[in-house]
């Protein structure tokens, strides 16, 4: 969180107090850092430089058009999962040729966008959709570059709701599987296989699932070209972890190079999808408490973010770490509180027993580490607006989703005429 300090006793985002931004736009609200944002594509264009690879940013982290013309500016490519990504994707800068269109469930016309579209590479993840694909492409007269998801059973030792790699998960097709389907695949008309792809979950914090995974593609490969396939890519997906509490996650070298070591005498372009590990901690939510309940049991600090704005803690029980936007003073007693939101379910609970500098009504607090699937996965329950999105660059800060009114919202609805 390097690019979130304290300065003079505030809470900064580069050179902007976070006050300032509270001050013009009101809470909540995300706030994004452009240094961060570039100093983590960097990091990962760095670790991999010399090795014939590219970085297609994942949408699906954080798809703020601001945020993907930041990536798009530094050369990233895009790894999208709806056909709303994909235009996403190419509004905010990045060339179709830079897309990979990944995801369980693409419909026809989905697919026939990114034909039209003429994107980079389709992922497949089933024979339906591969049955699918051939007869949209063969209407348009085009051949389609395939990679399939290959499923190769490996526990990425991560939360249950994004592990997406073991044999009981909906994505991909069975490893053992792989190679009679890519027999079927080669002999279907509009249909051309080129790459292999693998995707194993989210929030990794060790390097053994990915060598496990990549080992057991590089041998797949091996037999798709002993198969008589032209396979010349690689699509390795993301899934690399970050620090939210007390995680370790492995350095970027050290995950480059364990690529470098199983893909590199391979002849393959190596495609990564980082997401989370671009943006997670290049972002933060700001609330405001509006009380503080102190009851017989507990001390709540009741704040005006809620599960509709961050909704990880409730559905993945996430941390996240909280902390004042004025400094507390040196020394300050911690005290326990439950961090809650306003909105009328218990799950809206972002902290329980957190222990906390002392807080008041109307102080600010900052959710850390908020980048990644905060905004993204955000909803309007409880006919809550949609919070903005601010982006820091240097000095400067400007609005890149704008808070709706509620009368907007309500102007967006349809009354039948019969009632």
């Amino acid at each position: 969180m390097g690019a979130f300090a304290y300065r003079y006793g505030v809470l900064h985002a580069e050179s902007v107090s976070v006050n300032e931004v509270a001050r013009a736009v009101g809470t909540p609200f995300y706030l994004y850092s452009t240094a961060a944002l570039e100093a983590h594509y960097s990091a990962y264009a760095g670790a991999f430089a010399g090795q014939d690879a590219g970085v297609c940013y994942a949408l699906k982290a954080n798809s703020n058009l601001a945020v993907i013309r930041t990536f798009a500016k530094l050369g990233a490519g895009g790894d999208v999962v709806s056909v709303g990504e994909m235009k996403r994707a190419l509004a905010g800068g990045i060339p179709p040729e830079r897309i990979v269109f990944s995801g369980v469930g693409k419909t026809r016309e989905e697919l026939r966008a990114a034909l039209e579209a003429g994107i980079h590479q389709i992922n497949v993840e089933s024979i339906p959709e591969l049955e699918a694909l051939s007869a949209v492409a063969s209407s348009l007269g085009v051949v389609a570059p395939i990679a399939i998801r290959v499923n190769p059973d490996v526990d990425a030792k991560t939360h249950a709701k994004i592990a997406t790699g073991k044999k009981e998960n909906k994505f991909g097709i069975d490893y053992d599987q792989a190679r009679d389907i890519y027999k079927f695949a080669a002999s279907l008309p509009g249909i051309k296989p080129v790459s292999i792809a693998v995707h194993i979950g989210s929030q990794l914090t060790d390097l053994a699932p990915f060598r496990a995974a990549y080992e057991r593609v590089a041998a797949l490969l091996h037999q798709l070209r002993a198969d008589g396939h032209d396979i010349q890519r690689l699509d390795l997906g993301g899934g690399l972890g970050i620090t939210y509490k007390n995680e370790a996650p492995p350095d970027l070298a050290d995950y480059a190079a364990m690529v470098r070591s199983i893909t590199g005498n391979l002849g393959c372009r190596v495609t990564l999808e980082p997401g989370r590990s671009l943006v997670g901690n290049a972002g933060i939510l700001v609330s405001r408490v509006i009380y503080v309940k102190q009851g017989l049991h507990r001390r709540f600090a009741i704040v005006d973010a809620a599960m509709n704005d961050l909704i990880r803690p409730s559905l993945y029980e996430a941390y996240h770490g909280i902390i004042p936007v004025v400094e507390p003073e040196s020394g300050s007693a911690l005290e326990p509180y439950d961090v809650v939101g306003p909105v009328c379910e218990s799950g809206d609970t972002f902290a329980v027993q957190r222990p906390l500098p002392p807080l008041a009504d109307d102080d600010l607090v900052a959710f850390l580490s908020a980048g990644a699937y905060g905004a993204a996965m955000s909803s309007t329950y409880n006919t809550r607006p949609l919070i903005p999105e601010v982006l820091v660059n240097g000095d400067r800060f400007a609005v890149i989703r704008p808070r709706p009114t509620v009368e907007e919202m309500l102007a967006a609805e349809r009354v039948p005429d019969w009632l």
